[in-house]
């Protein structure tokens, strides 16, 4: 039966990958990717030439059916994210459907953002909930009331362009204490903590960001 590898790859520093994974990126016939340039570069730090295909999240359904082909004819694929876990905020869960009665799925653990980040929180993270990037304009007043209702750890990602925005509408919706992170495992890593007017005056809105916001029981 052929293989699906569904393999995590660092969320920054190149050498945030494991002994496995490397081997099975240089084993399988092909590498599925969401930026081929982003993962050669990558490749070729370790001297891989194992060839890559583009699959994301504006792949058209013939890719899937595409991508079931190979793996008819007994192709063993890799599936990776531009940084972190597959099937997290990316498309991968999409093709592990279709996959799973022609194929073994095998994961490859490794970097994520969403637990890196929870393990410096420093907030009771034994549960915790993950909602991914929140809405860009549709339904942000739902989201973030919603995120004031929890009584566990809430962990969302967010891009530079509106993380200023996402933490001033957080701290109208309640009274968090927030852990965000920017730039995990990278040269400018910066590690943000406190109130989130305090975070609001002394960020840096530049790099991709994970937030761990906490409502913090009286």
């Amino acid at each position: 039966m052929p293989t699906l590898y569904i393999v995590a790859t660092p969320i920054g520093n190149l050498k945030d990958i494991t002994l496995r994974a490397l081997h099975v990126l240089e084993e399988v016939d092909l590498i599925l990717c969401e930026d081929t340039r982003k993962t050669k570069k990558l490749l070729d730090h370790y001297n891989l030439k194992t060839p890559v295909e583009s699959y994301h999240q504006h792949s058209k359904l013939k890719k899937i059916d595409y991508i079931l082909g190979l793996l008819r004819q007994g192709k063993n694929l890799a599936l990776v994210s531009d940084s972190g876990t597959p099937g997290i905020s990316d498309p991968g869960n999409k093709l592990v459907e279709q996959a799973q009665d022609i194929a073994k799925i095998i994961p490859i653990p490794g970097s994520t953002a969403i637990i890196a980040t929870a393990s410096i929180s420093g907030f009771p993270m034994d549960k915790f909930v993950f909602l991914g990037f929140p809405p860009h304009k549709k339904g942000r007043n739902k989201f973030f009331k919603e995120v004031a209702e929890y009584k566990y750890p809430v962990v969302i990602y967010e891009s530079p362009y509106r993380i200023l925005k996402t933490l001033k509408e957080l701290d109208n919706a309640g009274n968090f204490s927030v852990v965000v992170a920017r730039e995990l495992t990278k040269k400018f890593e910066t590690i943000y903590r406190g109130k989130i007017e305090e975070i609001i005056n002394k960020i840096e809105p530049r790099g991709e960001f994970v937030i761990v916001i906490w409502k913090k029981e009286s």
